[in-house]
């Protein structure tokens, strides 16, 4: 990475999930690339969680604005689905954040259990595929009994 490169990735780094305000884009794996063209222009490539993910227009919108703010004046935001997103993606960092916020992070191994964020039992039931967001399930802890959001796996 060039020096350049390092630094709009730093000021890139400001721009959260509006769904998951703990996570950047960059934890959460959707930064793609960024770049500088020949002519100045910053050029970021994202690819979205999900196709139809409706927190793409805001994100894309606070990329301009921190780039902007940082003096970049020509911004070129790129959506791309190929290769389509994959929790594979998400930083170790993002994986912590998430779990410390509350919700059970993807697992790296499907077959492993979901742990609960509070008290970390693995013994939890699903009550629901889809929970405040299409990218979570809603589970609930069978030792503490509490609600939870996982992650999922994609």
């Amino acid at each position: 990475m060039t020096a350049v490169t390092t630094e709009l990735r730093e000021i890139l780094a400001e721009v959260v999930d509006p769904e998951i305000p703990v996570l950047s884009i960059a934890d959460l794996g959707i930064l793609r690339n960024v770049e500088e063209s020949h002519d100045g222009a910053v050029i970021v490539t994202i690819t979205p969680t999900y196709s139809g993910c409706p927190a793409m227009d805001h994100l894309r919108t606070e990329i301009e604005r921190v780039l902007h703010e940082n003096g970049r004046d020509r911004v070129e935001v790129v959506t791309t689905f190929q290769p389509a997103w994959t929790t594979d993606w998400m930083t170790t960092t993002g994986k912590t954040k998430l779990a410390e916020y509350g919700i059970a992070a993807p697992r790296t191994d499907a077959t492993a259990p979901i742990r609960c964020p509070r008290c970390t039992a693995d013994d939890s039931r699903l009550v629901s595929e889809f929970g405040a967001t299409a990218c979570k399930a809603l589970r609930v802890c069978t030792s503490c009994g509490e609600p939870f959001d996982h992650f999922k796996e994609i």
